[in-house]
């Protein structure tokens, strides 16, 4: 298993940072640094971790572009509600394991959210008419799957 390793250091020299990345670290970061740029290589580093090269999500014929909160279905654009599309995003970027209610509503909404609201049910329920019925699987008692192929 690759674990990619960020250095986020004070020394921001140029042979430091050829030192820690000969060392073994994937990338390196200098203090002082903004969030939205470490936010930003945590994901780079993580994309190549699991083999892909892009931030978009591919599953079957729904690509899923979160730089530009872009979904399309066979290359044709689809609207989505900002919720929906971060239901759709949680389970893609979960895609091939079990996502529970639960979790997709903590994805969601803040801490103080009604837990026995059925919300979720509904935006799956939007995006299987919009992405097709058999795209978002429900595994009884667990919770939604997009599968990987």
């Amino acid at each position: 298993m690759f674990v990619p390793v960020l250095v986020l250091t004070a020394r921001e020299s140029w042979h430091e940072k050829v030192q820690g990345i000969d060392s073994g670290a994937d990338d390196y970061m200098g203090k002082p640094f903004r969030i939205e740029e470490l936010l930003a290589r945590l994901r780079a580093l993580i994309r190549r971790a699991s083999g892909q090269a892009t931030p978009e999500l591919r599953c079957g014929p729904v690509t899923l572009d979160p730089r530009v909160a872009k979904v399309t279905l066979n290359g044709v654009p689809v609207k989505l509600t900002s919720h929906e599309f971060r239901v759709l995003s949680y389970l893609m970027h979960h895609r091939g394991k079990v996502v529970s209610q639960s979790e997709l509503t903590d994805h969601i909404y803040a801490q103080g959210f009604d837990r026995d609201s059925n919300t979720v049910e509904v935006f799956i329920a939007r995006l299987r008419r919009k992405l097709g019925p058999t795209f978002i699987e429900t595994v009884r008692g667990l919770g939604y799957r997009v599968q990987a192929a």
